[in-house]
């Protein structure tokens, strides 16, 4: 596997309203720990369309990450000015990372049209990567189920791997680095 498409929920689907909630820490910090054994595999590419939520904190891991591993990031965004309506602290962050990526590339060269313009985006990401990790929980897919329909049909056609961080994934990354902190704050 050498390109992997990353996405999930958007923060509004996790009750996330603030860029300082904590439990982004632990979704970044699971993301990382997946991403990490894959690219001991030989992963190059990670494949985003930028959207607010997992797809945002998959960049800045991945540009974290571009520290100890060649590993590439490529933003995909559906269409021009996606962030538009996003809250301004995270349109920065959105135009920081356009500008850190090593491939950005508008998949329509306009603004929002219709919903036709997701629907490709799903097709392209699919279409364009080896495999894709979702953080998903299958009981409230949220706007994720979009993608994982799209990733099933792949799947079925062909052999496509669909990866999945799930919440139990993320409580145990929280217990653990909670743990951690617990376990430095007795030793001072």
């Amino acid at each position: 596997m050498k390109v992997l498409t990353v996405t999930g929920y958007k923060p509004h689907e996790m009750n996330i309203s603030s860029i300082n909630d904590e439990r982004i820490t632990y979704i970044k910090e699971t993301i990382k720990r997946r991403l990490r054994v894959f690219l001991e595999e030989g992963l190059e590419w990670i494949l985003v369309s930028g959207q607010i939520g997992v797809e945002l904190w998959t960049c800045e891991v991945t540009l974290e990450l571009q520290e100890e591993y060649p590993i590439q990031l490529a933003v995909i965004p559906p269409f021009d000015q996606q962030d538009s309506k996003w809250p301004e602290g995270l349109q920065e962050k959105y135009q920081l990372i356009l500008m850190e990526a090593d491939f950005v590339q508008l998949l329509y060269d306009s603004t929002y049209k219709g919903p036709y313009q997701f629907q490709a985006k799903n097709k392209f990401l699919t279409d364009k990567s080896d495999a894709c990790l979702l953080l998903l929980d299958e009981d409230n897919p949220g706007s994720v189920k979009f993608f994982l329909e799209e990733a099933q049909s792949k799947s079925e056609i062909s052999n496509y791997p669909m990866f999945t961080i799930t919440p139990f994934d993320l409580e145990d990354t929280a217990q653990e680095i909670q743990n951690e902190q617990g376990e430095n704050w007795n030793s001072n």
